[in-house]
This record gives structure tokens, C-alpha cells and sequence, in this order.
């Protein structure tokens, strides 16, 4: 005996002494953590979101080349050098200005935000244009979005909607815990307004500056103080306020000589008007609603958050008048629940199978239930250590939990009690099973404890990814490697003292039916083997070699979609377009929508919202289609089918429309990733805009020749008609006309806000604008009359200003200060990697750029390069260690190297499962691989050993290796079983979320197979012939 079986002995003994008690403290771990448990944040995936800081700014009427220069660039350069910044960019549209920065993941966001709001202030200076509106961002991530809901009421307009969700229900929405803002869209903007006829301020000789000062300066209040009024004291309050339509107008724009005076209503027509707006929401093609968007603070837990919602929501809704309703449409917990729900399904059919794969092998139920006790252990403490460390319950931090993997210690430990009472009955002996226990556990907790830790060992490069990847995946090895741990501590002290008290002192340790099965055909096979070696090497070699050629032709992509159960399409139309006329035709497609059986809602988002968070032209709507669950659906099968026949028939009924199809998390992940909403964004860099156009054309084209290639197109592309008032200094001096009375004319076309009115718990713009009627063509614009600064008559605009219609760009897309043109694709019907491949050599042989210019690829693809790139140095680091841990377990080079050939050929059953499956690899597949050599590592270390102990005996190296693998046939055969089996469920499951958990339980399962054939007909034979001639 040596003496760490000796010390593993006596620590054994000891507990068997205080066997409730130590039953008694893993009952208290086990209650603590499922106490700890119930607070853990539920999400679908982990949120990939980078630190970003968003700062918008609205500046109406100004052209798309005027917002980059006058505001984009000022705000960029400000916010220059803000330490640890790790990305700057932009999009100026006409009117919107939104500049992104993003920082590392180890900074502190809220400091991070309070540097951009310091560098803000410097910017404001910087910026010559007045009256803009300049906003950070709330605090939220990328995925934020965890509610949408309409508001309705039958006789109430868009308008009145639109105040009742911005003044009634988004505050009370943002005083609920985890929400940080609710975006409002739909409808407009309700205003004060006074349409000015242009008649009439001219017989009036008002000018338009006069309005706009009297709208400012007469609505206010101010207070006195108070004074002493006998014992009492009164405080004094100047008040000017408008509280009314009828206040609006009777405001005084002048007074005249002779005491009487000009007002509002006087100068137009007061009434309660739309502001200006960038965008609108439909549905269903029955025309314009009203939604809000509920924003999650970050760090906020999705289905904590959403449960505060949903009890604040009656409270809400009794606060608004008689038939205003609300009606959330779409939550994120219809995902999360979903695929939880898999997860669960996974988990719990994989622990039944489990159970069920034990008691068939090793045909005591006793013995399995022991062994199954660590499933509900080492899982409530791996969750615990989840919630200790903030990492959520998702799909990809639970999907990789094996309870096989999780059993495989206790089993080895509990074969190896059953194998010692069998040869303490054979030899008449009556030992108690205490000490059978004590000596069993002793005897094989050595290699078990090297066997788990080269498992979590192989987890640990998945610790060193960065960036996208690293958010996704390091969670998911954390949570493996916590209850590999769980189940280690698990097997050392609970598995003995359990097995001692549960099992029976008397039992067979025959082989099951299944067993005996399985060893009937196992037994001429591995004969067979024995004496046809060379046959025996040279088919495992050629099968390797062939999946190794396999292997290099999966393709491959980051991670597979997974399917949400809603799509999104974003159309884009003719810049030029209207917004009615957009909306016009967007209805329509919502119509053609509908028409699918599968479709349950179509909710369409057209232009910017009035918190620009997402700039889009009027041109360009994203589309959130609702679905019926997978198994309701007639059209087609799968998602890809139906995206398929969606965008045909769009296509056929809306030709001049581009379509860009997603679902709404991927979207924005998307989005997150490369700046676009599709898989692939080829970033164009350089200065000249026409340049950049004209090679977005020619990528675009070179792109949609390539086989797989979908909704490709240049971000951005086409014009917009400006109408430029350029003034002429010289003529505006001659004729006495001031530059700013010019401007203020300017902008009283599209309106002017002023100091908002206060009705009730609502604040409302007042608006300053002329009568549209008489300002609706350039024409009309040229003959604005403008008052001359001493009061003398007025000029026409056109005699001080040049009146010209220029086609200009639609949007400007800046990143690290330079101009950049995207164009965006996506792929379906082939993997990602090899389409990138292929477009990149295309590309760079077909399109050649001018000095100054430069073109960088980006998107999923290149977070699976990254993650592989990482991988490939850190792996044969870990591959390295896991040797070195082998040669210490094992005391010989030899037999680690013999264990460490359970690698590559794992590695093949997993290929040739994923090919044989028509899946590419990926990150996930890549997950499964690590698992897998951890368990093939594990079934060589069980055989190796048996090995060793039967030549202390005497016997040939053949002799004990062909011997061994008849003896451990059984461990080696549960183990690879219990392993797989528990993975089945992901391999075969269609519900949501499986599509991400498929590659990894496929990878495990195929190499387990090649895994436990090598070890049980491939290593005797080898082992048998390298150590020949040596003793182990």
C-alpha cells in the first residue's frame, strides 16, 4: 500500500466514524444552495454586449454633410484619448447625429460615462449650431430591449397617445426596479403650435424673430421671496406661466406706438400640432400605433426585471383615462422561457437516462441511486457558485452540464466496492462493507481524482478567451468546471459513507443482460484483435487520417443561430422616399406578411424614434415578425425555409425594396458585433464619398456572385434631395437683413421648439412654424419674405439667398474618425467560414483600392477566428499539462503517452459525427471536443491502471492488458454509456435553443463512441506491444 493510499485510508476511516454527520453537513450545503439558487438571474444567452456609451444628438433640418461637420466631428474629436476607450464611431443622418463609444470590459462603466459627459461639455462649446438636442444614452446594454408594448384607445388620437405614454406610463415604468428608460415611438410629438401666415406678418410688420423671443419670454414665473404680513408670512410668486391654447395665443408679440397690441393669434393659427418627426411604428398593415420600448439597466436580471413590470402593469393601467389599454407584444422572457424550458427538458431527460443507463449496466438500484445522489449536489452547487460569481442561467452556461460526466467518479468508485465485495464473498470472508468501502475508495480515488481534474483541465483554456467569445463561452466552462468540483468533493465524501449505509453487505456482481450482450460480441473481437495487430493499426490510422481530410472540409461558424421564434426583416427603399409614402408601402408588406399562417403579428418600425438610439432613414424599416411554435407551421419546416419563402414573395410583390432578414437578439448582436445587422460587414475606409460608393457597388456585386450570398447591399447607397439656402453676405448687408432674422426664417419652415408648457403632469413643446401650405415647394421657400433690420418693408429670401436642390448622401458612417461605407450580406444555404473565405479571395482579386483606402472584414466569422486564434496557442499548453498530470499519475512517459492516443481518435468520432450530421464546426462543436477529451482521458486512465495491477502480479504485458480490458470491460462501457446518454437529449432535442446545444452533445457522442472502441480493442493491443519489455 502507499502512503497517499495509506493517509486516503485513515481520512476515509474517520469519516465512517461520524457517518451522519458528515451526512448531515452535505444535507446543509445542499439546502444553503438551493436557497442561493433562487436568486439566480434567468436569461436565454449571456449578454455579449460591449461597455458602450451612446450620445445622441437632434438637430432638425440640418443636411446629412452638415450634422457630420458641424456636430459628428466636433463631438468625436472631443471625446478622443478618453482612456481605455477601445472604439469611436458614428452615423450622421439629416437631422441625427449618434456617436458610439465603447470601452474595455474591466472598466467602470458609470466612470465611464461621467468622462463622456465631462468631454460633452467641451463638445457643446465646439458646436456652432443652436438649438440642438444633446443626450448620453441610459445605461443599458445592447440587449436591453426586454419589453415592447402598444397603447391603445379607441377615440383617442395618435397624438394623445403618444403624450399619455410619454407623461403617464413611461415614468411610472422607469421608477420599477431594473428599468432605466423607456423609448417611446409611434404617433408624434404633441406641441403648442402657431402655423405663421406669411400675409399676415407682413401687414402686420412682425418678423419672425419677434415670435420666437415673445414665445420664449412670456412663459415663465419667478419668485419673490416672501414678506411678513402681520404674524403671518405670505410668499410672494410672479406667475406667466401658458397654461392653455387660449393662454398660447393671447401672448404679446408687440405693443405699438399708439398702446395697442399684436398677438400670437394674431400672426396665425393657433391649434395643437405635430412636432416634426423622424419616424412612425405600424401594424399588421392596419396602419400607425403607439409603443414603448422598455429599456434594461445593466447588470438587471431579465426575468426579475420583467416580473416587476408585469405587477406595476395593472397600477399602470388604472392610471390611464376610460378605454386607454395597454398590450405588451413582445417580452423577452417568451425566449427565455423557452429555452430554459429546453434546458430544463435536457437536464432532466438526461438524468433519467442517466439513472436509468446504471441501474441497466450495473444491475443493482441501490448501487445507481447512490451513485445518482451527486447529480442533485454537484448541480445546485455549481449553480451557487454561478450566482457567487454573477453568471446568469442561460442556454450556454447550463448547456454543457453532463450528469454522465458528472456520475463518471462515483460509478468508478462504486464498481470498484462491488468488485471488492464480490472477491470478499468468493473467498468466504464476511468484511463489513464500511471497510470493503474504505478500501475500495482508497484504491481508486487517486487516478478518479486525476481523471477529474484533467476533465476540468481541458475546461481551463476556454478561461482565456477575450472579447465576444469569451463573454459567451467562459460562463459556460465556469459552470462545468464548478460542478466537476462539486462532484469530486461529492465522490471523496459522500459517495463511501452513502454506499456504506445504502448497499447491501450480500449482493451478485454478476454482468447484466445488457452487459453480457455486449460482452458476448465484445469477447471475439477483441481476440480478434489481438492477433491481427497490423490490421488492427492500419485501419485506425487510415480512418483517422480520413477524418482528419473531413475535418478540414466541415466549413465553420461562430455559433449556430438560434432560432427565437420571431424574424426580423429591414427593408430599405429609395432614400428620397416620404415618410407617408414609406409607410404607404410598408403597410402593404406587412400585409403580404400576414398572409403566412405562421405569421401571429407584424410590428414595423420605419425611420428614427424620438430618442435616436437607433438612426434609420425614413427609407428604412426594421420588421418584427411573431411566429406560431415550429410545430404549426405549414409554409416550411425549418426557419431558413420559411426566411426563404418570406423574402420570395416580397420579393415578387415589393421589387424596388432590399431586404435584410435576422431575428431580433441576433439583430442586435449583430449589430453589436460589426456595425450592421447581418452576419458579414465589409468595412470600406477613405474620404471621398463618391469613392467610397463606387467601391460599395463593385464589393456588393462581387459578393452576390459568390453561392450562398443573401441580402447584399451597400449601406447607406443613393441620394437625398437637400434644398440648400446659401446666404449671401454681401446682398443681406446691402439690403439691411440680418443673418440670424435669415436663419430664424429658415427654421420656422420645419419649426421652431420653445420653452415648453406645463398641462398637468405633461410638459409640451411649444412650436413656432410657418402654415406647411405655404411652404411646401423650394419655390414658395424662395419667396419667404424676410423684415429688414430697421423695420423698413422686407426682402424675398431668394434676393439674400441662393435657393438650390442638391442630391446629397442619406448617412455617413464614421469609425475612429475616418468615413467608412459598409456593405452588408448575409449567408444561407452553406456554412459562414468557407463563404467569407471565398468572398475575401474574390474581393481582393476583383476590386483593387486607391492609395488611402482600405477595406477590413467583419462579423460572426471573425469571432470564431479570434476564439480559434486563441485557442490554438492555449490548448497544446493545456495538452502539455494534462501530459505532464498523466506521467505523474501514471510514473511513466510510456503509459501516458499511451492514455494521451485516446485524443485524436476521440477527435475523429467527433468529426465524422458532425459530417455525418451535415453540422460546421463551431464554437460550440469546439466545447464539445474539450469535453470529450476529458472523458476519453478518463476511460485510458481506468484501463491503464487495471493494467498496471494485474503485471504487479507477474503477468506479460499482453497477458494483463488483454485481461484488464475483460475486466474493466464493464466501468469502461458505463462510463462512455452514462456519458453519452446524457447528451442524447441535446443531440435529438428540436425545441428552442437546441441548435446551439447539437454540435456539442453530436462531438461527444461520436468521439465517445471511437473513444471506447480505441480503449477496449485498439490500447491492449498497442499496450501489449510498447511495453513489451518493460515492467509499469
Amino acid at each position: 500500500m502507499t502512503e497517499t493510499e495509506s493517509v486516503m485510508r485513515r481520512f476515509l476511516s474517520a469519516l465512517q466514524a461520524r457517518r451522519w454527520l458528515v451526512l448531515g453537513v452535505l444535507g446543509l450545503i445542499f439546502i444553503a444552495g438551493c436557497v442561493a439558487v433562487r436568486g439566480l438571474p434567468v436569461e436565454a444567452v449571456p449578454d455579449i454586449s460591449p461597455r458602450q456609451v451612446l450620445v445622441s444628438v437632434v438637430a432638425p433640418g440640418l443636411a446629412t454633410e452638415e450634422v457630420e461637420r458641424l456636430i459628428t466631428f466636433p463631438i468625436e474629436a472631443s471625446m478622443a484619448g478618453i482612456p481605455e476607450m477601445t472604439d469611436l464611431r458614428s452615423v450622421s443622418r439629416s437631422g441625427v447625429s449618434v456617436v458610439y463609444l465603447q470601452f474595455a470590459d474591466d472598466t467602470d462603466i458609470n466612470l465611464d460615462r461621467a468622462r463622456v459627459q465631462e468631454r460633452l461639455q467641451q463638445a457643446r462649446d465646439a458646436i456652432s449650431v443652436p438649438g440642438i438636442s444633446v443626450n448620453i444614452g441610459p445605461l443599458a446594454t445592447g440587449l436591453g430591449e426586454i419589453m415592447q408594448l402598444q397603447i391603445k384607445g379607441d377615440g383617442y388620437s395618435l397624438m394623445d397617445l403618444n403624450r399619455l405614454m410619454t407623461w403617464t406610463v413611461a415614468p411610472q415604468l422607469k421608477l420599477v426596479s431594473g428599468v432605466v428608460d423607456v423609448n417611446v415611438n409611434g404617433g408624434a410629438e404633441q406641441t403648442f403650435q402657431v402655423a405663421l401666415d406669411q400675409a399676415r406678418l407682413l401687414a402686420l410688420g412682425v418678423s419672425v424673430d419677434d415670435v420666437f423671443r415673445a414665445v420664449d419670454s412670456n412663459n415663465s414665473a419667478s419668485g419673490g421671496g416672501w414678506i411678513e404680513h402681520g404674524e403671518e408670512q405670505q410668499i410672494v410668486v410672479g406667475r406667466g406661466l401658458i397654461g392653455s391654447l387660449k393662454d398660447f395665443g393671447a401672448v404679446p408679440v408687440r405693443t405699438n406706438a399708439n398702446g395697442s397690441a399684436i398677438f400670437l393669434r394674431d400672426v396665425g393659427r393657433i391649434s395643437m400640432g405635430p412636432r416634426t418627426r423622424l419616424g412612425a411604428v405600424t401594424r399588421d398593415g392596419q396602419g400607425e400605433i403607439v409603443i414603448g420600448v422598455v429599456m434594461m439597466r445593466m447588470g438587471a436580471s431579465s426575468d426579475a426585471t420583467l416580473a416587476a413590470i408585469n405587477t406595476a402593469l395593472p397600477d399602470i393601467c388604472r392610471s390611464l383615462p376610460k378605454g386607454v389599454t395597454l398590450e405588451p407584444y413582445y417580452v423577452r422572457s417568451t425566449l427565455t422561457d423557452s429555452t430554459i424550458r429546453t434546458v430544463k427538458e435536457n437536464l432532466v431527460v438526461g438524468a433519467l437516462l442517466v439513472i436509468s443507463v446504471l441501474i441497466v449496466v450495473i444491475g443493482d438500484w441501490r448501487a445507481s441511486l447512490v451513485i445518482a445522489s451527486v447529480i442533485p449536489f454537484a448541480l445546485v452547487c455549481a449553480m451557487t457558485g454561478m450566482r457567487w460569481f454573477g453568471i446568469s442561467a442561460n442556454l450556454l452556461s447550463l448547456g454543457a452540464i453532463d450528469f454522465g460526466m458528472i456520475v463518471d467518479s462515483s460509478l468508478v468508485v462504486v464498481e470498484s466496492l462491488m468488485t471488492h465485495r464480490a472477491r470478499d464473498q468468493a473467498s468466504g470472508q464476511k468484511t463489513p462493507l464500511a471497510t470493503l468501502a474504505i478500501a475500495s475508495a482508497s484504491e481508486v480515488l487517486r487516478p478518479v481524482s486525476f481523471g477529474i481534474l484533467v476533465i476540468v483541465m481541458v475546461y481551463l483554456p476556454i478561461l482565456t478567451l477575450q472579447a465576444i467569445e469569451g463573454k459567451m463561452f467562459r460562463p459556460m466552462a465556469q459552470t462545468v468546471i464548478m460542478a466537476l468540483l462539486a462532484s469530486l468533493f461529492y465522490c471523496i465524501v459522500g459517495v463511501p459513507v452513502l454506499a456504506a449505509l445504502v448497499m447491501k453487505s450480500v449482493g451478485r456482481h454478476n454482468d447484466t443482460r445488457l452487459v453480457a450482450v455486449l460482452r458476448r460480441g465484445y469477447g471475439p473481437l477483441l481476440n480478434w484483435c489481438e492477433h491481427r495487430p497490423r490490421i488492427l493499426f492500419g485501419t485506425t490510422t487510415v480512418i483517422f487520417a480520413f477524418s482528419i481530410w473531413v475535418g478540414l472540409h466541415l466549413g465553420g461558424e461562430f455559433i449556430p443561430s438560434l432560432g427565437e421564434g420571431a424574424l426580423t426583416v429591414t427593408t430599405t427603399r429609395l432614400p428620397s422616399i416620404s415618410l407617408p409614402q414609406a409607410l404607404k408601402e410598408v403597410s402593404i408588406q406587412e400585409r403580404i406578411l400576414r398572409r403566412f399562417p405562421e405569421v401571429t403579428a407584424v410590428v414595423s418600425n420605419t425611420g428614427t424614434s424620438a430618442i435616436p438610439t437607433d438612426p434609420m432613414g425614413a427609407n428604412e424599416t426594421d420588421s418584427f415578425i411573431f411566429l406560431k411554435p415550429p410545430s404549426q407551421w405549414t409554409t416550411a419546416r425549418t426557419q431558413e425555409g420559411l426566411v426563404t419563402a418570406m423574402s420570395r414573395v416580397l420579393s415578387d410583390e415589393l421589387p424596388e425594396v432590399a431586404q435584410s432578414w435576422s431575428q431580433p437578439v441576433q439583430m442586435r448582436m449583430d449589430d453589436l458585433l460589426s456595425g450592421v445587422r447581418t452576419q458579414i460587414a465589409v468595412s470600406i475606409y477613405g474620404d471621398d464619398l463618391a469613392t467610397l460608393a463606387r467601391l460599395g457597388d463593385r464589393v456588393a456585386a462581387v459578393l452576390k456572385a459568390i453561392p450562398g450570398a443573401a441580402d447584399v447591399a451597400p449601406q447607406g447607397k443613393g441620394s437625398v434631395a437637400f434644398i440648400h439656402i446659401d446666404i449671401d453676405r454681401r446682398q443681406a448687408a446691402r439690403l439691411g437683413v440680418s443673418q440670424q432674422e435669415l436663419l430664424n426664417v429658415v427654421e420656422a419652415v420645419g419649426g421652431h421648439i420653445g420653452k415648453p408648457v406645463t398641462v398637468g403632469d405633461a410638459l409640451i413643446s411649444t412650436q413656432v412654424r410657418y402654415d406647411p401650405a405655404q411652404v411646401g415647394t423650394p419655390d414658395q421657400i424662395a419667396r419667404l419674405r424676410i423684415r429688414r433690420a430697421d423695420g423698413r418693408g422686407a426682402v424675398l429670401l431668394s434676393e439674400v439667398a441662393k435657393v438650390t436642390v442638391q442630391d446629397g448622401p442619406p448617412r455617413i458612417g464614421r469609425d475612429n474618425i475616418r468615413r467608412r461605407l459598409i456593405v452588408q450580406a448575409n449567408v444561407r444555404g452553406r456554412d459562414l467560414s468557407s463563404f467569407v473565405t471565398e468572398a475575401q479571395k474574390a474581393v481582393s482579386t476583383k476590386v483593387s483600392l486607391p492609395a488611402g483606402y482600405r477595406m477590413v472584414w467583419a462579423g460572426q466569422f471573425q469571432n470564431l477566428r479570434s476564439a480559434m486564434a486563441r485557442l490554438e496557442v492555449v490548448v497544446p499548453i493545456a495538452l502539455t499539462l494534462i501530459f505532464a498530470l498523466l506521467v505523474a499519475a501514471l510514473n511513466s512517459i510510456r503509459l501516458a503517452g499511451l492514455v494521451f492516443i485516446n485524443l485524436p481518435i476521440a477527435a475523429t468520432g467527433g468529426i465524422l459525427a458532425l459530417s455525418l450530421r451535415g453540422l460546421p464546426f463551431s464554437v460550440s462543436a469546439g466545447i464539445g471536443f474539450i469535453a470529450l477529451f476529458g472523458v476519453a482521458v478518463l476511460n485510458g486512465v481506468v484501463l491503464v491502471t487495471a493494467i498496471s495491477s494485474l503485471r504487479l502480479t507477474g503477468k506479460s504485458a499482453a497477458r494483463a492488458a488483454f485481461e484488464a480490458a475483460e475486466e474493466r470491460f464493464r466501468p469502461v462501457m458505463a462510463t462512455a454509456l452514462v456519458a453519452s446518454l446524457g447528451f442524447i437529449p441535446m443531440a435529438v432535442s428540436t425545441s428552442a435553443g437546441a441548435e446551439v446545444e447539437r454540435p456539442l452533445a453530436t462531438v461527444v457522442i461520436g468521439g465517445l463512441i471511437s473513444s471506447t472502441l480505441l480503449t477496449l480493442l485498439v490500447l491492449p493491443s498497442l499496450y501489449a506491444r510498447v511495453m513489451k519489455n518493460y515492467v509499469s
